[in-house]
């Protein structure tokens, strides 16, 4: 919620009137493009600026004309937001590298009175952009010489402002934790690989598949790290020499480990320490030559670019596109051409040629042979995917384990979530690689305090990482009512520490045991929790593993369902959706779905809300569009249900739109994990184990541990920039245990952008907007959101 003291921005006091903003795609084309575009187009007509679309990349405005630089209209940005690529076209431009080029580019600019540009590309179009902008002074002096141009047209046209927007699915632009399309490329290629072991455990063979990555090696590595791949080849971290022993004797000894496939990730920029090329074809040959297992090479290639745009990616690339519109609006002549992205969940605006030349100094340390060097230039990010690959991937001879004699054991409470399972791994694999004996719960506190636990070692939890649902099984048992069953257990087994993975639940139950500390000293051990619930309603944590997962299911399924009505004049769908009280996935899935309304318990609605956007989305309806959607939060308003809603614009709409409704159900829940909740699992569960060990090491005392503090029992969340420990009585305060939500949740900030984006007037807070900050080589600990791929 908006504090007291935020600034607003209304329609009437954010203007751009007068203004002309154009938005051009340039480079490579990246998913998410056109949700940037649209959500440029539409902020920018909200505060009365005129927007222009500009084809075909720097190409258009090099060349001008009507078709290229064309006035842009709130219509004409309906029905883009799915679409995958850039519906602008986008292309490499030769002629804008001369100055020629970019004076008929200046020219065909003022003819229009464009001063803002939003260019939305990769670090050379970006660049461009910038020497353009620094030249563009000169560029006007000269059209006036040449009397194409007056001399009061270039008085009023005296300033270029630049916004940019990276949309690269190689996330090699530094500054920026996700550049728009990487999420996207990610499920393309966790899709390909799903399917390839299936086949690949059929047959035993071994797959090496070339992903996408010439110079960054991020999604190899990603991908690497949600597949649990075998090995993985990267260029800003070439092996060391005789890699190639150590490769086949690590898929040789998975094999013996009764493992029927392996899957070899190689960036297609990978090389070796001499900087030669290392190929799929050469890593082949070896598997072949050295172990004669069958084996295969797939070449993802542009699949990778294809396809539809996930929900982060929508998410990222409108609040991205809004963004860059109020930079432009608020910029002056003095202020520096800037980029827009996200560190965590935040909003950040960084100088363009401060992240370009970073960019740049990344390849110089891979030429120069700096490996370390070049990943730590990459980010933290970056470097946590690297480390925690590696500790989770190689597991190290029993000789060299520590030897801890501390017992961890591993739950899931409350209901299913997606990246669970990917969640257990690494904790399992964490805690023995330090020297932990790893023990597995069944189906909760139920399975506890009913004795349900049995160690479990490396090779259980190989290919977990991509199921869905619980593999161990969860119950939403509380253990308040079971405590002494619970405590005999735990001392039965020895256990000297918990992780608890789950939802609203798992934070209960960490509170209850905390409280039973007082009568059964067997609680007075480490104790954290991960939270892991599709509803995204645990406090203390800004998301939780499972919710990216159930927000790709909401936002595809509401894309087939609009499809559905292609053929069919004006309709309306009423969608529900899961969350409890929580309005989390009907908000933000009604941002990536491009709805029009979205009714949530936190924002209270009567009769009159209601009948005023049956009205709004009628005249909608009157002009040009033709589709609308609606979602509604399960528990928004005990009487204005799905049924009512639906009921009620199917009467007030009746002659303009017709009605159809859908409860999504247990479908969120399902699934295979996407690779962001992969990954989130995978890193935050390594993290709480890491911690463990930490508190176990500082609480062991006289041969046994006690651990009775308050930061003894904590949770392990997401809090705007930082991953927190934070002390579970501690966010007591916090907690509306009656809706089991947080007071506060930082994704109501969001639902302004939804409703600006469906032509509604609003207040749009914007107190969080980023503000200009400098690129800095190391953040503050854990602040790239490293929790965040």
């Amino acid at each position: 919620m908006a504090q007291p003291d935020s600034k607003k921005v209304f329609f009437e006091n954010l203007t751009g009137a007068g203004k002309a903003i154009a938005v051009l795609t340039s480079g490579g084309d990246a998913q998410g493009m056109n949700a940037a575009v649209r959500a440029v187009v539409r902020m920018g007509i909200y505060v009365g600026a005129k927007v222009y679309f500009i084809r075909e990349g720097y190409q258009g405005m090099v060349d001008g004309g009507e078709d290229n630089i064309k006035e842009a209209t709130w219509e004409s940005v309906s029905s883009m937001l799915q679409v995958g690529g850039t519906v602008i076209g986008s292309a490499r431009c030769k002629e804008f590298r001369s100055h020629e080029g970019r004076l008929r580019a200046a020219h065909h600019l003022v003819e229009k009175g464009i001063t803002n540009l939003c260019v939305i590309g990769g670090d050379g179009s970006l660049t461009g952009a910038n020497l353009f902008r620094e030249e563009w002074s000169g560029l006007l002096a000269e059209l006036v010489e040449q009397g194409l141009i007056s001399q009061d047209s270039s008085q009023k046209h005296s300033a270029l402002h630049i916004v940019g927007m990276v949309g690269s699915i190689d996330n090699d632009f530094c500054g920026t934790d996700m550049t728009i399309g990487t999420d996207s490329a990610l499920h393309r290629i966790i899709e390909v690989v799903d399917a390839i072991m299936t086949t690949a455990q059929s047959h035993q063979r071994t797959f090496v598949l070339e992903v996408m990555g010439r110079h960054c090696g991020y999604l190899a590595l990603v991908s690497a790290l949600a597949c649990g791949a075998d090995w993985v080849l990267i260029p800003e971290m070439p092996p060391e020499d005789g890699w190639e022993d150590k490769m086949c004797q690590k898929l040789s000894a998975n094999r013996a480990g009764m493992k029927r496939l392996n899957i070899i990730i190689v960036a297609e920029g990978a090389i070796g320490r001499n900087n030669k090329p290392i190929t799929t074809d050469y890593v082949k040959d070896l598997v072949v030559k050295c172990l004669g297992f069958d084996t295969r090479v797939t070449i993802l290639g542009h699949v990778q670019r294809g396809g539809t745009p996930s929900a982060f990616d929508r998410i990222l690339a409108s609040r991205m596109g809004v963004e860059a519109v109020m930079a432009l609006l608020e910029t002056t002549a003095n202020t520096p051409a800037c980029v827009v992205s996200l560190c965590g969940n935040q909003s950040v605006r960084l100088p363009l040629m401060e992240c370009v030349q970073m960019t740049q100094e990344v390849q110089k340390a891979m030429d120069e042979k700096k490996f370390e060097e070049a990943v730590k230039l990459r980010g933290r990010s970056f470097e946590n995917n690297l480390r925690t690959y590696k500790l989770l991937a190689h597991r190290k001879p029993e000789s060299e384990l520590p030897v801890s004699n501390f017992n961890v054991a591993i739950l899931n409470v409350g209901a299913p979530a997606a990246g669970m399972n990917a969640a257990v791994r690494s904790a399992v694999r964490v805690g023995i690689s330090e020297g932990h004996k790893m023990f597995a719960v069944s189906d909760g506190f139920e399975g506890l305090y009913k004795g349900q636990i049995k160690e479990i070692k490396w090779a259980d939890v190989g290919g977990w990482t991509g199921q869905g649902g619980s593999l161990l099984g969860t119950k939403r048992t509380l253990p308040a009512k079971h405590v002494d069953k619970i405590a005999e257990q735990m001392r039965l087994h020895n256990i000297n520490a918990l992780l608890v993975i789950g939802g609203f639940e798992a934070y209960l139950s960490l509170l209850e045991l905390q409280e039973a500390r007082g009568t059964h000293e067997e609680f007075c051990v480490p104790m954290i929790m991960v939270p892991a619930t599709v509803s995204n309603n645990v406090p203390g944590s800004d998301l939780s593993v499972g919710a990216d997962t159930a927000l790709n299911a909401i936002t595809s399924t509401c894309d087939r369902i609009k499809q559905s009505a292609s053929g069919t004049k004006r309709r309306v769908f009423i969608i529900e959706t899961m969350g409890g009280y929580c309005g989390y996935l009907a908000s933000v899935g009604g941002l990536a779905a491009g709805a029009d309304a979205a009714y949530i318990y936190e924002e209270p609605f009567d009769i009159r809300d209601l009948q005023s956007n049956v009205e709004h989305l009628t005249e909608k309806m009157k002009t040009s569009i033709q589709r609308g959607l609606v979602l509604r939060n399960e528990n928004s308003n005990e009487n204005y249900t799905t049924d009512f809603i639906y009921q009620l614009y199917s009467e007030e709409g009746r002659g303009v739109f017709d009605c159809r409704k859908n409860v999504l159900g247990h479908m969120q829940q399902g699934g295979a994990p996407s690779p962001f909740d992969r990954n989130f699992g995978t890193k935050i569960s390594a993290k709480a184990m890491q911690w463990i060990t930490k508190k176990l090491t500082e609480t062991f005392r006289q041969g046994r541990v006690f651990a009775n503090t308050e930061d003894s029992c904590c949770l392990l969340g997401m809090r705007r920039r930082n991953l927190v420990f934070q002390p579970v009585v501690q966010l007591k305060d916090d907690t509306d245990f009656v809706h089991r939500i947080p007071k506060e949740q930082w994704w109501l900030k969001l639902r302004p952008l939804m409703k600006i984006l469906a032509k509604y007037r609003t207040s749009y807070d914007v107190s969080d907007s980023g503000q200009l900050e400098h690129v800095v080589r190391n953040r503050p600990k854990e602040s790239d959101a490293s929790v965040a791929m």
